[in-house]
């Protein structure tokens, strides 16, 4: 590793999966504006959306997210939108 690129201000932060509410402690530089007590010690937070925990790749399960579904509601919408300016 070349020198004097790397952080040296590691510590310890939790990382909380808003989906499933699973904490994990590991270091990390990131900076934090929050903190959570596990165990009976303060921690930085980083609240993220998705974790192993949630991942459906690590837990088997799928999530259906019904994005075509929206997009083909707002193209709907559009088309109307543009039809009713054309006349």
């Amino acid at each position: 590793m070349k020198k004097g690129i790397h952080p040296e201000d590691y510590r310890l932060v939790a990382f909380k999966d808003m989906s499933n509410d699973h904490v994990f402690i590991n270091k990390s530089t990131v900076q934090t504006r929050e903190t959570i007590e596990v165990d009976g010690v303060e921690y930085p937070l980083v609240k993220i959306e998705i974790s192993n925990t949630s991942h459906p790749f690590y837990t088997g399960k799928v999530k259906l997210v019904d994005t075509a579904g929206r997009v083909d509601k707002f193209m709907n919408r559009y088309k109307q939108h543009m039809d009713n300016r054309k006349r």
